[in-house]
């Protein structure tokens, strides 16, 4: 099993619309979770991501660094959340795709040695791809928003 998690989303907005999405700190907590997050190379921010009682969540935080921010095409980002998920990164490639934008998403690192690496991997897994569908909505804005 890779370590690795990647996915491809295809928008139709283009790269800069794709960009804000990604490194606005309001637009990220639309889409992932509450943060203090500047798209500039050697920001340390958090994500604070919310209990779920109901799982026996308590909510964690996610200490996090940028490592790479060439606007409009590339973001990573380091990702620590404690136990076996110590030092992930976190990146998006952005790249033209017509008048749209292909979004390739990447989460790597993750210490299957660990106990509950694997659990950590799959979980992050779900997450994902349900934060990767909200963020193809908040990229679309609000007028594509009819809930």
């Amino acid at each position: 099993m890779s370590n690795t998690i990647r996915r491809e989303i295809l928008v139709p907005q283009p790269r800069e619309q794709v960009w804000q999405a990604i490194t606005d700190s309001t637009s990220l907590a639309e889409w992932m979770f509450p943060n203090d997050f500047e798209p500039r190379i050697g920001h340390q921010f958090t994500f604070r991501v919310p209990g779920n009682p109901k799982v026996g969540f308590d909510g964690l935080t996610v200490h996090c660094e940028v490592l790479e921010c060439e606007p409009p095409n590339r973001l990573a980002f380091s990702w620590s959340a404690g136990g076996p998920v110590v030092d992930t990164r976190v990146s998006f490639q952005l790249e033209p795709d017509g008048e749209g934008t292909r979004v390739l998403f990447e989460h790597a690192g993750f210490d299957l040695s660990q106990p509950g690496g694997t659990q950590a991997l799959r979980g992050a897994q779900y997450g994902w791809a349900k934060m990767l569908e909200q963020l193809r909505a908040v990229i679309a804005g609000p007028a594509a928003d009819h809930h």
